[in-house]
Formats: structure tokens, C-alpha cells, sequence
């Protein structure tokens, strides 16, 4: 069913804050729920939702928690996220690396005992949209098989990049699996099959089952570059971070094991070129099928986003109940946005 994205923001803000979150907090989670699914990835989107309450329930997500911040140097800032909702941590970590990256031109941040996410590249846009780049690296349970083998050892583990640009910044937001987990499981949730040569089931074996693939393991895209590249990732937010390597990491699939991964996130004050005129270049290049111009990452996201404005979000039916019946009752809201309306994240 079509959603207004307004509605879908509230419903999913009304939930978080009925399950213990601050209205700041449910805000932010749900806004980046919503995004993916405006911009039609749902395996990143609205599906997570119920699986974060549980997370919330069984205390391995505390949605009150703002992560506690480590100035290691000026331009280099750690992060103990204090098991808190992926999106408020992250958020809270960026504004303070967004501020030293303006004064002194680069600033990292390196993020653990944090939950999930989201969609990578939407916190590469925030920075961007502020007129800074972004490089962001995170990993995730070992989904992969490494190329040649047979059996999950590596993570999907994304990589997000945010320029600045008009009319929106270049953002590029991809897992170095074929596709995402989160995908196979919204796959399974409708009943629809995976394409071949994206996963294997639990013998090994080619599946296009998205419930077999669910406990098998996923492609690295473009073969043994795909894997290089997702362990290299790994590798590095492992180093980094120091946090668990890809094969023992758990906590973004699950309901009750504390989140082991890692998040890197660079942030790059630029020289100013260009780089709106030479996208513009890229875009006017003649396609070699009319009917489809060239674009440039971010492109049909925006485009997507934009559409969702007017037209409101796709919803599978059956997710959308089970949002509504995990809304709280109205005194319980109140009492709950009460009790952590006085927590906020201080710089």
C-alpha cells in the first residue's frame, strides 16, 4: 500500500519512543528507515524496524544512548557507542568530526559497540549537503563467501562516498556483495526469488530460494575484485576501530546479541573545483540506448526520493500492519516521550 512519508516518519517515530527512545532519537532512527524506502531500498528500510524494538526489549540496543566521545587527537575522534541506535550515535559523532574537519581541513571518526546503520550513503549525504566529502566504511556478520569458496567468511561490508555538488552532491553507497542481506531477507518476506548467481544455501549450493540464501551465503560482486575489496574494508574498520573481524561479528541480523561491528567514517574539507561542471559533463554524454541518459551516483536515488515527496512510499501490506499494532497506546506514549524528553546528545 502507498504510505505518505509523513506518516510513515511519525508511525516509526510514535513506536521508537513507545519502546524508550527520546523524540530526538526516534526522529532520527525513523527518518533513516523512511529514506530507504523512498528510495526504494527496503532491505535498509521500515523492514528493520521490528527487529530494533526486539533489540530495544532484550537490551542490546539502548535508545537513549548517545555514545561517549575520545578526542584522540583534534581531528581524530572514537567512539564508544554504548550499545545506542545507529543513526542518533552516528549523527551525534559526524557534527563533532564535521566541526573539526572545518578547522583543520581532515577529521576521522571511528565508531563501536553501536547498532545498525542503516542505508551508508545516507549519512555520506548529510556530510556532503554540509559541503564537506565523506568516506564511510562499516562491516557486518560474515555474509560472503570469498571468491572460490563456498561458506559465509567476509561481510557485505559497504562503502559510502559523499562529494559536494548542485544540485545534489555525488553519493556512492554500495555493499561489496552482489546484494545485500537485508534484501535476501525482504526477498524471503515476499515471496519473491533471487536472481541466479547471487547467493548459495547452507550446503554450498546456487540457490535462488531467498529463504535458503538466508542461511547460506551471498556473491561478492564483480568476482575476486568484489571480495578483495569487502575484505580489505573488513580489514581496515577491524584495524581501525578494533573491532571484531568480519567472521565474528553478530548484532545487525539478530535479536539479542550485542553488535560487534565497526564504523569508519573521514571527513574532507575540499579545495572547492568544480565538480557540479563535470558531473554536468558526465550526464550529457550520448547513451547508447536514448531512452536511458547517463547519470551519475545519487542520481536515481534523488530522483526516487523526490517522487516519494508527492507519491508516498510502497509498503508491503502485512509489515505495514505489524508497524501499527506495535504502536503504543496513547498513554504510553506520552509516558514514555515523558520519561526521556530531558535526554540529549552534548557535544
Amino acid at each position: 500500500m502507498l504510505v505518505p512519508l509523513a506518516t510513515a516518519r511519525a508511525v516509526a517515530a510514535e513506536v521508537l519512543v513507545g519502546a524508550g527512545a527520546t523524540e530526538r532519537h526516534a526522529e532520527q532512527q525513523a527518518a533513516v528507515l523512511v529514506d530507504a524506502e523512498a528510495r526504494r531500498v527496503p532491505s535498509h528500510g521500515l523492514l528493520r524496524l521490528p527487529r530494533l524494538v526486539r533489540r530495544i526489549a532484550n537490551d542490546v540496543a539502548d535508545p537513549l544512548a548517545c555514545g561517549r566521545h575520545d578526542w584522540v587527537s583534534p581531528s581524530y575522534l572514537t567512539v564508544d557507542g554504548q550499545r545506542g541506535l545507529g543513526p542518533p550515535v552516528a549523527l551525534h559523532a559526524l557534527d563533532a568530526v564535521i566541526t573539526a574537519a572545518d578547522r583543520h581541513g581532515l577529521a576521522a571518526v571511528s565508531i563501536t559497540n553501536n547498532n545498525h546503520l542503516g542505508m551508508l550513503g545516507y549519512y555520506a549525504r548529510v556530510v556532503a549537503r554540509r559541503g564537506l566529502a565523506c568516506l564511510a566504511m562499516t562491516t557486518s556478520e560474515p555474509l560472503v563467501h570469498p571468491w572460490g569458496g563456498n561458506r559465509a567468511m567476509v561481510g557485505t561490508n559497504p562503502l559510502a562516498i559523499g562529494v559536494p555538488a548542485e544540485p545534489q552532491p555525488l553519493v556512492l553507497d554500495m555493499a561489496t556483495s552482489m546484494i545485500s542481506m537485508g534484501r535476501v531477507h525482504d526477498h524471503a518476506r515476499r515471496g519473491v526469488p533471487l536472481e541466479p548467481g547471487w547467493a548459495l544455501d547452507a550446503e554450498g549450493n546456487p540457490t535462488t530460494d531467498a529463504a535458503a540464501a538466508m542461511h547460506g551465503s551471498l556473491a561478492p560482486f564483480g568476482g575476486p575484485k568484489g571480495y578483495a575489496l569487502g575484505l580489505a574494508l573488513g580489514a581496515i574498520v577491524s584495524f581501525v576501530t578494533g573491532s571484531a573481524p568480519d567472521v565474528d561479528v553478530r548484532g545487525t541480523l539478530d535479536d539479542d546479541q550485542p553488535s560487534g561491528k565497526g564504523d569508519l567514517f573521514v571527513v574532507i574539507k575540499g579545495a572547492q573545483h568544480p565538480v557540479t561542471a563535470f558531473l554536468d559533463q558526465i550526464r550529457a554524454t550520448p547513451p547508447t540506448d536514448p531512452d536511458r541518459p547517463v547519470t551519475v551516483p545519487g542520481d536515481g536515488g534523488e530522483a526516487r526520493a523526490r517522487d516519494a515527496e508527492t507519491a508516498g512510499v510502497d509498503l508491503d501490506d502485512g509489515l505495514w500492519s505489524e508497524l501499527l499494532a506495535l504502536r503504543p497506546s496513547t498513554a504510553a506514549t506520552a509516558g514514555a516521550a515523558g520519561r526521556g524528553s530531558e535526554e540529549t546528545c552534548r557535544l
